[in-house]
């Protein structure tokens, strides 16, 4: 009998990538990567203004139509393979990235009047144009709907999905006016597979809607009311917002005739409900409940499940506890950081230490491994791009501190890599502080394959064993493992998650274990983190910083002793 396959699309950052996917056993059979077309690296900037990133809606079509292609070209070699083998397509994106769509459903962008109006694309996940409103819908919330910021961390982000439509209502108000509602890329884009985006007709996940526009089962969307607060122009995009959304063991349609000629497949398969990239990641990481999973890259996602009959608390700081979000039956839990990868990659390309061979990711691993922990005397905040979790603040920004004449790149490099980890490591507590138990850790993302020294130095500081996802496109594969249960026990593939997942995840078998000597000097650098996180990142704190400085100097001199620890 031959095999069954699905597709998961991942829409990134920069670019979509495609996955084919035995459903027996979550072998990798094909992939393409396509880079967006527009923008820089495929992201529309404005050299204006540093908070501006916007994506053009075009490349998501063109990037599904090219990866898919190349992927059915290249299982053409597969023995037996044929399209007919194809049982379903999963969709991840970055989130929350909406997008302003007319009355049919179709973006601004693709109308002559705003082809090129940055307002009128995608705005992306990192587009901070909107912390005022934010800050305004926070302040509002608290005041007036204290319940919806209760499942939200109690503080709004500008990344979010209501800051980013109040912030176009104020900045672009003919873009505002045009668009008859708003959708999640994670939604549009499955949507667009089936022929379904009209808004009377297109599925929302819980996944995007739970955790970045306050949506609950309990209340719906944030009702017209309170939208009204904020500004009356909401109360419009409210009114053609649907009352239901749903998980991810939902459909958003079937694949169309016209998608299906154009990508050699036939028509009709299911298109799986989309979700947020790192929620479907934590899917192809073979999440379970007690499991920490982190999605490491340009920013980081953490992610934890557990079952609906918990008796959850609210959880300050988190990017939401929502039902159903990651898992049928258990609440999804999102945490992380707004830059890991980006600050490694600002220091390497645009302060450029060494210069290109001296300077490169792999020159500074190579030196920075050679350090022993504490013995660079630095210590750094990681907000290069803001505060996610816990503060979820993005006017925050990134600090070094124990610069000295003498400090080196590999020094630095190694200083930002600590850094990322204790933020980790402050997500980690607050999951725990709150009664969330972490039993095991997990990573999967580009970093957590490269760079085995991120890896041991994120079990030191989080004193933990770091497992890493057997595949190294979690995402793609999350997608494809929904697409699985979309496709059903009927059509060769699954009937639940639970399934699907012992069948198609797996971890590597190399387990990063805690160094007990590094650990001990982790701990009480720890402590000074902590003494600068909330000095500069908790209003009101009356923190004395005075002893840091030479506080490192000591750890630092006995560390070259060799009795830091």
């Amino acid at each position: 009998m031959p095999g069954k396959y699905v597709i998961g699309l991942d829409f990134g950052t920069n670019s979509v990538r495609a996955l084919l996917v035995d459903v027996r056993n979550g072998s990798e059979k094909a992939t393409s990567v396509w880079n967006y077309e527009h923008g820089r690296q495929g992201v529309i900037l404005d050299p204006k203004n540093p908070n501006l990133a916007r994506q053009h809606p075009l490349d998501y079509i063109t990037g599904a139509r090219r990866t898919i292609q190349a992927i059915l070209r290249q299982a053409a070699k597969i023995k037996g393979f044929t399209a007919e083998n194809v049982i379903g397509i999963g969709v991840d994106a970055t989130g929350s990235t909406p997008m302003p769509v007319d009355a049919e459903g179709q973006p601004l962008a693709f109308t002559e009047p705003f082809a090129k109006e940055p307002a009128a694309m995608a705005w992306l996940w990192k587009d901070h144009t909107s912390h005022a409103e934010a800050e305004e819908i926070t302040t509002t919330g608290l005041k007036l709907r204290p319940h919806y910021l209760a499942k939200c961390g109690r503080r709004y982000s500008s990344e979010w999905f209501w800051a980013k439509i109040l912030h176009c209502a104020r900045a672009a108000p003919e873009v505002f006016a045009a668009a008859h509602t708003w959708v999640e890329i994670a939604d549009w884009i499955p949507a667009h597979l089936a022929g379904n985006i009209h808004p009377g007709r297109l599925r929302r996940g819980i996944c995007a809607a739970g955790h970045k526009a306050l949506f609950h089962p309990a209340w719906g969307y944030p009702d017209v009311e309170f939208l009204r607060s904020l500004d009356e122009r909401l109360a419009r995009i409210r009114e053609n917002m649907p009352e239901k959304t749903f998980n991810m063991s939902a459909t958003a349609g079937n694949l169309t005739e016209i998608w299906a000629d154009k990508l050699g497949l036939k028509p009709g398969i299911p298109i799986a409900i989309g979700a947020i990239d790192a929620h479907l990641g934590a899917v192809g990481a073979g999440i379970t409940a007690g499991t920490l999973i982190k999605i490491i890259g340009t920013s980081t996602c953490d992610i934890m499940i557990a079952p609906l009959e918990s008796e959850l608390p609210d959880i300050p700081g988190l990017c939401g506890i929502v039902p159903e979000s990651v898992l049928p039956g258990h609440f999804g839990m999102e945490a992380g950081q707004s830059a890991v990868g980006d600050i490694f990659n600002w220091f390497v390309h645009t302060i450029e230490p060494g210069g290109t061979r001296r300077g490169s990711h792999e020159a500074l691993t190579l030196e920075a491994k050679k350090i022993k922990p504490g013995r660079s005397g630095l210590l750094t905040l990681d907000w290069h791009n803001g505060n996610r979790t816990i503060l979820v603040d993005q006017k925050l920004t990134g600090l070094t501190l124990g610069l000295t004449l003498h400090s080196t790149p590999a020094e630095i490099y190694r200083s930002l890599i600590e850094a990322t980890a204790f933020g980790a490591r402050t997500i980690m507590e607050r999951f725990e502080e709150y009664g969330v138990k972490v039993e095991r850790v997990v990573t999967c993302g580009g970093i957590t394959a490269k760079n085995p020294l991120v890896m041991q130095i994120y079990a030191d500081i989080l004193g933990r064993p770091i497992a890493i996802s057997e595949s190294s496109q979690t995402c793609a594969l999350g997608a494809a493992i929904a697409a699985s249960v979309a496709a059903g026990q009927s059509r060769g593939g699954y009937g639940d998650f639970g399934q699907a997942i012992q069948a198609m995840s797996g971890i590597e078998k190399k387990i990063f274990q805690p160094i007990s000597a590094h650990a001990a000097v982790y701990n009480r650098l720890y402590k000074l983190y902590q003494s600068l996180h909330d000095a500069f990142g908790v209003k009101g704190r009356q923190a004395d910083v005075s002893h840091v400085m030479k506080d490192l100097l000591d750890i630092r001199n006995e560390a070259r002793l060799g009795s830091a620890a």
